[in-house]
C-alpha cells in the first residue's frame, strides 16, 4: 500500500510542477511581448528626443 502512494503522490508531484512550468513559460512569453512591444511604441521626451519607456 504505502510503495502505491508513493508512486500516486510523486505522479501528481510531478504533473503540478509541470503546470506550473507551463504556466511560467506562459508568463516568460507575455512578459518578452510587452517588452518587445515597449521598444516599437516608446513616446518622446519634452525635448524631441527618442525616450526610454523603462526606468533602468
Amino acid at each position: 500500500m504505502v510503495p502505491i502512494l508513493l508512486v500516486l503522490l510523486l505522479a501528481l508531484l510531478l504533473f503540478g510542477a509541470g503546470f506550473a512550468v507551463k504556466v511560467l513559460w506562459w508568463i516568460a512569453l507575455i512578459v518578452l511581448a510587452v517588452w518587445l512591444l515597449g521598444f516599437l511604441v516608446r513616446g518622446t521626451t519634452t525635448a524631441g528626443h527618442r525616450g526610454r519607456w523603462y526606468r533602468w
